[in-house]
């Protein structure tokens, strides 16, 4: 079990430095009148919370720098009234939002909650509109917001500042829930309130243990920061990293994608990156393990990447991708998508997550971008299952590459030709790479070199 961490350990485990900014607390429960509602016995429960935890609230800002890196940093102290949410935490957290917003600066929070605070009825609730909406103007403005979820974080806190930021991690073991330890169904699975299961469900991008959250924070900060220069330019695509010889026939072609040891994406990643952190999940209950996405550092530059590993693509893949382009987009950052799946996924189970409106997310999403996409088609390029990662009029190919609209071995079917007629039927369907440069489909195929492309014909 992760131990249950103070607000001023939590800062002082991930901050080089830490300059308070918020002041006395707002007129959220005023000394006297036991708060708001008059909830009996509410200013001796605040004046006892003060005392024991050395808070005057549940939630504190700042500006700090982690790893050398600037921020804005919330922090909750559970301590202090089950870290709930009230006028004057909201209050607090309305600034620490806004001054993220106007100083360019991205918002670390730290979070620990029960959720909205009961002794200041609906008027607590209602800060998670409050919340709701700084967090639009936030997103509006550009400027990234990372949350850690600390044990507990739960209710409202959860449901807000925590699965409302653009990247979300976790200590291990902590509970983390919309439904706080006292209100589930007696015969619920403990499981499904923890980290680890928030994880596997595409809720939490990782899981970083305490020894590791300074490094893993100052990396996200560095990858997310804002941009203040012009509009972002492409990224170039990678360099073929298998075979260089284009495929005489259709079926050669399809034979070098599917190869076992042709270089899948992960290679790609690894080749062209210097460092780079993962997002993970859709954040609507799936992840794809087959699906990679998140930002690295390309000679001292931050891309966005999606890739696809071969395998075919699960709605919950499709949802990741979208959300990556989108989280790039609001922040000005190029995003290259490897290429590199037979198909989407095509089983029940796909088929009741949504693998249509999943693949219309993600035809959309590159659609919409007004960052630049680039796209390399690595591998098997199978229907629209791969093309939804393709930017139109941006898309290259390596030599030991195909992309059809349909596998020859399907399209034969359809068809009602014999199986030893697959061979035929792929070259019918012209999807070599230099045919595809031919129909205008890919820009050019690359080569062993950076820089060294080509459009052949023939």
């Amino acid at each position: 079990m992760t131990e249950r961490l103070t607000a001023r350990a939590a800062v002082a485990l991930v901050a080089d430095d830490w300059v308070p900014e918020d002041g006395a607390p707002g007129p959220g429960a005023p000394s006297g009148v036991d708060g708001p509602i008059g909830w009996p016995g509410y200013d001796a429960s605040r004046a006892r919370a003060a005392a024991g935890t050395g808070e005057d609230e549940s939630v504190r800002y700042g500006t700090a720098t982690v790893g050398g890196r600037a921020c804005v940093l919330v922090v909750f102290e559970f301590g202090f009234l089950g870290g709930s949410l009230g006028r004057a935490a909201g209050d607090r957290l309305v600034a620490a939002f806004r001054t993220a917003a106007e100083r360019r600066l991205p918002l670390v929070s730290l979070v620990a909650t029960g959720g909205s605070r009961m002794q200041e009825g609906m008027i607590a609730l209602t800060q998670l509109q409050r919340v709701a909406a700084e967090t639009v103007r936030l997103r509006a403005a550009g400027v990234p917001h990372v949350a850690v979820l600390r044990d507990p974080t739960t209710g409202g806190g959860w449901a807000t500042v925590g699965a409302g930021a653009d990247v979300v991690l976790a200590l291990p073991t902590a509970q983390v829930a919309f439904a706080g330890s006292r209100v589930r169904p007696a015969d619920a699975d403990p499981a499904a309130y923890t980290a680890e299961d928030q994880h596997a469900h595409g809720h939490v991008d990782a899981l970083v243990p305490p020894e590791r959250l300074r490094e893993t924070l100052a990396r996200w900060l560095r990858l997310l920061g804002p941009s203040a220069g012009p509009a972002p330019a492409p990224a170039p695509p990678p360099h073929a990293l298998g075979g260089l010889g284009l495929p005489a026939t259709g079926w050669a072609a399809v034979q070098a994608a599917r190869a076992a040891g042709r270089p899948r994406a992960v290679a790609y990643l690894d080749a062209w990156f210097e460092t780079r952190a993962a997002i993970h999940g859709d954040r609507a209950g799936g992840a794809d393990a087959g699906v990679e996405c998140g930002f690295g550092l390309r000679e001292g530059r931050v891309v966005a990447y999606a890739a696809q590993d071969g395998g075919a693509t699960r709605p919950a893949g499709f949802r990741t991708v979208a959300r990556l382009v989108g989280l790039a987009d609001r922040l000005g950052i190029p995003v290259l998508t490897l290429i590199d799946t037979p198909g989407a996924a095509n089983d029940a189970a796909a088929e009741r997550a949504g693998a249509g409106p999943a693949i219309a997310e993600a035809f959309a999403a590159i659609a919409a971008a007004r960052v630049p996409v680039t796209s390399l088609l690595v591998g098997e390029g199978g229907s629209g299952g791969a093309l939804a990662l393709a930017a139109p009029g941006a898309t290259w190919a390596t030599p030991d590459s195909y992309f059809s609209v349909i596998a020859p071995e399907l399209a034969a079917q359809i068809l009602k030709r014999p199986q030893e007629r697959v061979p035929e039927t792929a070259g019918r369907l012209r999807l070599r790479p230099q045919d595809l440069v031919e129909l205008g489909v890919v820009r050019g195929i690359v080569g062993a070199k950076e820089g060294q492309h080509e459009a052949p014909s023939g």
